[in-house]
């Protein structure tokens, strides 16, 4: 893979999302379970026992066994439940989840929780990723993530309740590791992982995103490549299924974002990513994150903590 490190750290950085729990709990008996129409992304970590998942349109069902994880990165129509067949698993009831005891032999235990995409540049970068990706225990590439399961593991461990603070951040990062790893080994991946397996294509989006400001065109763009400007266009748009402009556009909102966040005015970051019109960056940063700058930059603020009542906290259910 010659995805330059800089890509892969821009990628990360650019993904802005919230991760929520939803609950930590034990499932016995026949039961399914699904978060399908409640959030748009969701995940689900085996801490206990062995489930199966059923996804609609998939004729072959997942074993997830205990130290397992998976990413449903779409609001997919899917099923966990103890039963292998995806009828049986229709059959089974919805159940309240019981309390989380690690030292149970029977049931299965899940931390189960919400991915939020934050703006519309997050969305264009989930949307290169697979629906679902799931991350198994014995998979020898993600050792780093596996420590990062253990941790969460040790946590659902502590009486007389695990921190539900602890676990978002936990599910939070062992996402990243994964997202980093599918960047650098799934070669399926479109977007800008496919352009940064390219020598060519990779060193020119460093560039680009070192120098967002500078009055790059397509043909300043394809002579870092060493392509004419028709070749280039070409090729870019086969490799990413997006125009250099597009990407050029993204690069430069992810850079204002960033500035944003430095507190700086809707008129510097303006002149610091390539704009002379405030009014025709206003247009490209709102086409990108469905945003107004001016509020973008205002939600930078520190936001209050919430209060037990309001809504997204989560009530942890474990062993008491």
């Amino acid at each position: 893979m010659n995805s330059s490190s800089a890509l892969v750290d821009w990628l990360l950085d650019s993904l802005e999302l919230n991760t929520r729990l939803f609950h930590v709990g034990r499932y016995c008996g026949d039961w399914h379970a699904s978060t399908h129409g409640l959030a748009s992304a969701s995940f689900h970590l085996i801490v206990q026992g062995q489930c199966w998942l059923h996804i609609e349109g998939e004729p072959v069902p997942q074993l997830l066994n205990n130290g397992d994880a998976v990413f449903l990165l779409r609001d997919l129509e899917y099923r966990l439940s103890g039963e292998a067949t995806a009828a049986g698993a229709q059959q089974c009831p919805r159940r309240p989840m019981l309390p989380l005891d690690v030292a149970a032999d029977n049931g299965v235990g899940l931390v189960c929780g919400f991915f939020h995409f934050q703006s519309g540049l997050s969305a264009m970068i989930v949307d290169t990723l697979p629906a679902w990706i799931i991350l198994r225990a014995g998979d020898p590439s993600l050792t780093a993530a596996r420590k990062l399961f253990e941790l969460i593991l040790q946590e659902c461990e502590c009486t007389p309740a695990p921190s539900c603070a602890l676990l978002e951040r936990l599910c939070h990062l062992l996402f990243l590791y994964v997202l980093r790893q599918q960047v650098l080994d799934n070669t399926t991946l479109g977007g800008l992982a496919a352009l940064g397996r390219q020598p060519a294509f990779a060193n020119l989006l460093e560039q680009l995103i070192a120098r967002p400001a500078e009055a790059w065109t397509l043909e300043s763009m394809a002579a870092c490549t060493g392509l004419s400007r028709s070749a280039f266009f070409k090729r870019f748009n086969e490799l990413s299924g997006q125009s250099p402009g597009q990407v050029l556009l993204m690069m430069r909102m992810r850079h204002a974002c960033r500035l944003f966040k430095a507190d700086q005015t809707v008129a510097d970051v303006s002149l610091a990513v390539g704009y002379q019109s405030v009014a025709a960056f206003t247009r490209a940063f709102h086409k990108v994150t469905g945003q107004q700058p001016g509020a973008y930059r205002k939600g930078q603020a520190p936001l209050r903590s919430r209060t037990p009542t309001e809504p997204g906290n989560v009530f942890v259910q474990s062993s008491t």
